[in-house]
Formats: structure tokens, C-alpha cells, sequence
């Protein structure tokens, strides 16, 4: 990352006036992560299953652009913020739905006694603290729950947040996280909260939170789409439907997330597992009876075979019930090697293999694969994913 001091140059770049404190600063980052990728049983428009080659951008990582700033307040006291867009690099879109700042847009204070505070669009604790115990920290969307359905990848964001997070004390953090609705007459449509705490001593980590989302009390609030139907619109939180595995449930009227991860690193290697209950809940607008339970539970083995060279294997088992029962077995491997500090190249692929029944389009049918948070559904039971990679920060 490159650190420039806030400049008559900077200044006018951010559109700010004013004189600057000596010891304020901003950060410009960045990251782009690109791809050439293969899928195997990839479902065409014409409902077929067939191969796939094609530019694939944000496996490890997704691609960014962003800000971020200090200014010291004096007494420990600082003041924060970042503006973090998304975008494909393959087309030059914006991501997250075509949001300037998609991916966070926040301000705030922090203090090292008392923690800080930030206000705006955010990740929630679950994120920030269960996630990076886990393989999607190391290798991304390849290594992440079938449809993302406990937002293992981060697919999800919350507007209007309040986040909180304390010191470390003694290993020991948590974060504490409430978005208002801002519906009149009606303070709880549409919120979310979430709470996560993590500890860490030597070489063990443990993590464990949950996250609870609304998705509005009217219909009207919940309308989108062309024409229009009931979905995931009158929330604060993004959803978190990647796919055809959870796909069907985008008209719930709430998503609760339970997450816990330990970790365990010994020399080169680093082991971790994991456990998330998530569970879509339904009412009269959703379309679906009985709540949508996911049970998932995850291991991952990395090894540091060099400075630069990281090779992991991972596994995740995905069982749904209640509207439905489909379970799901997903193998992944991956190997990271460092060009410099700030480029790697990398060769990620896994394998899925789907049985029992899921709901499409509102009836239940036969399991199809559909591999992480990857859009590709797949008619058949099995789908295999392949992508050799680039990634530069800057």
C-alpha cells in the first residue's frame, strides 16, 4: 500500500477543504484478482448442462479500489474512515449491485483504551472475526459454503451500521453491531444485528458470533424486480443468494446465522474447522411454509512448504432441512506462490457432489451441484471448478 500525506494535492483529490492536522494521513489501496477459469456441468440458458472457459475476476480475493484515512485527535483519540469500491475488472462494472462504495463506506473514532466506533456500510462481526478462522481467508470463494449460505464468503453487507469493537484484551475481542431500518413507526423492519467475540493465545484461535437480519414487515417494502416479486429488498443487510442452493429462499423474512471456528497453527501447517447453523425463515409473503435450516461444517490443512509457497486442502459438508433436504460435499485444493510482496499467482479447484432435493423456482427437484459462492448452477449432481490466477495489490 502507498501512503500519502494529506497534501494541498490529496486534499483537492478527496474534495475536502481546509487545513490538514500534522499527523493525518490516506491510504490509497487496492487489489486486483483475475482469472482464466473452467467449470464442468454448468447450466446454459437453454437449461443444459455444458463446459465453461472464461475470465473469472475475484476468487481470492474480490477486486477493489479504496480509501482510507486517520486524523490524530490528540489524548489517543483518532479520527477514521474508508470508501472501499468494487468493480470487475472483465468489464469495468461496478460490483455490489452497482454501488459506488459496495463494498464499505464508513466513519468513525477509535481510542487504544476504549475501542472504536464506526457508522455506515459495513461487515458485520461474523466477518470480521469467525471468517478469518477459516479456508476462506486463505483461498476464497473455491473454499467457501455452497450459495454462501452462512456468508462464510461475505457476500452479505449492512447499511445504516453501528459497529462497535473493543481492544484486545489479553487475546480476547469482540464486536458488538446494530442497522436501523429507518422504517417510520416500524424501528425493527428491515434491521440487523450481530455480535461476535474471538480469542487467541499462542498458536490457538477461537471464534464464535451471530448474525441476525430482517427483511422488512410489507410487502410493498420487499417488492423488486421485473415484474415484481417478493425478495431480499427490504433489508439493511445484502442477501447472500449466490446460487441455486439457497436461491429459492430470497423472499424470507429473516436469516439468523450462528458461526463458531478454532484454529490451530504448528510450524508450517495451519489447521482449522468450523460449524454455522443458518436458518431462512418464512411468512406470508415468502413463498416457502417451513423455515430453511442449514447445518455446515468445514475443515481446512494449509502447509507453508516455502516463504512463498502456500498449498491447502479443504473440505465442507452442507446439509439443508425443513422446506427441503439436499446435502452437499465439497472437496477443494489450492496453491498460492508469491511473485514479490505484492503478486502472487495461484491454481484453486474443487469438487461437488449434490443429493436429495432443493426448491427451484418454487418446486422441489433433484440437487444440483453448485460449487462456493460462484453463480454456476449445474442440472447435474456433480460439478468440478478449475482457475489459474494473478493477483496484484497495490
Amino acid at each position: 500500500m502507498k501512503r500519502i500525506a494529506l497534501s494541498t494535492l490529496s486534499l483537492a483529490l478527496l474534495g475536502v477543504t481546509g487545513v490538514a492536522h500534522a499527523q493525518s494521513s490516506v491510504t490509497l489501496y487496492g487489489l486486483i484478482d483475475e482469472s482464466i477459469q473452467y467449470a464442468h456441468n454448468t447450466v446454459n440458458s437453454a437449461g443444459q448442462n455444458k463446459n465453461l472457459v472464461a475470465m473469472y475476476a475475484g476468487n481470492l480475493q474480490g477486486d477493489r479500489f479504496g480509501l482510507k484515512g486517520t486524523e490524530d485527535l490528540g489524548g489517543g483519540l483518532k479520527a477514521i474512515f474508508q470508501l472501499e469500491n468494487g468493480f470487475d475488472v472483465n468489464s469495468g462494472k461496478l460490483g455490489q449491485g452497482g454501488k459506488m462504495f459496495g463494498r464499505q463506506a464508513y466513519v468513525g473514532l477509535t481510542g487504544d483504551q476504549w475501542g472504536t466506533v464506526t457508522l455506515g456500510r459495513q461487515y458485520d462481526p461474523l466477518v470480521d472475526l469467525v471468517q478469518p478462522l477459516t479456508a476462506d481467508n486463505y483461498f476464497g470463494s473455491t473454499f467457501t459454503t455452497p450459495g454462501d449460505v452462512d456468508n462464510n464468503d461475505n457476500s452479505s453487507r449492512t447499511n445504516n451500521a453501528v459497529k462497535y469493537t473493543s481492544p484486545v484484551w489479553g487475546g480476547f475481542q469482540f464486536e458488538g453491531f446494530y442497522a436501523l431500518g429507518g422504517v417510520a413507526g416500524q424501528t425493527g423492519s428491515g434491521q440487523t444485528w450481530s455480535g461476535a467475540a474471538t480469542y487467541g493465545t499462542g498458536p490457538f484461535s477461537i471464534a464464535a458470533g451471530y448474525f441476525r437480519a430482517d427483511n422488512g414487515n410489507t410487502l410493498a417494502s420487499r417488492l423488486g424486480g421485473t415484474p415484481a416479486t417478493p425478495g431480499w429488498n427490504g433489508s439493511t443487510s445484502d442477501g447472500t443468494f449466490d446460487n441455486q442452493v439457497n436461491g429459492a429462499y430470497a423472499a424470507a423474512k429473516s436469516i439468523g446465522i450462528a458461526s463458531v471456528a478454532v484454529q490451530y497453527v504448528a510450524g508450517p501447517f495451519t489447521a482449522n474447522l468450523r460449524y454455522s447453523n443458518a436458518q431462512y425463515k418464512p411468512d406470508a409473503f415468502s413463498g416457502f411454509g417451513s423455515t430453511e435450516k442449514y447445518n455446515i461444517g468445514g475443515a481446512y490443512l494449509g502447509y507453508q512448504a516455502t516463504p512463498a509457497m502456500l498449498v491447502g486442502v479443504g473440505y465442507i459438508y452442507t446439509k439443508s432441512s425443513g422446506d427441503s433436504g439436499a446435502t452437499y460435499h465439497q472437496v477443494s485444493l489450492g496453491g498460492d506462490y508469491n511473485l514479490s510482496k505484492r503478486t502472487d499467482i495461484y491454481l484453486v479447484g474443487a469438487y461437488q457432489h449434490a443429493s436429495g432435493q432443493q426448491r427451484i423456482n418454487g418446486v422441489l427437484v433433484d440437487a444440483g451441484a453448485a460449487i462456493g459462492s460462484y453463480s454456476y448452477d449445474s442440472a447435474s449432481s456433480s460439478q468440478e471448478l478449475v482457475s489459474l490466477g494473478i493477483r496484484h495489490k497495490f
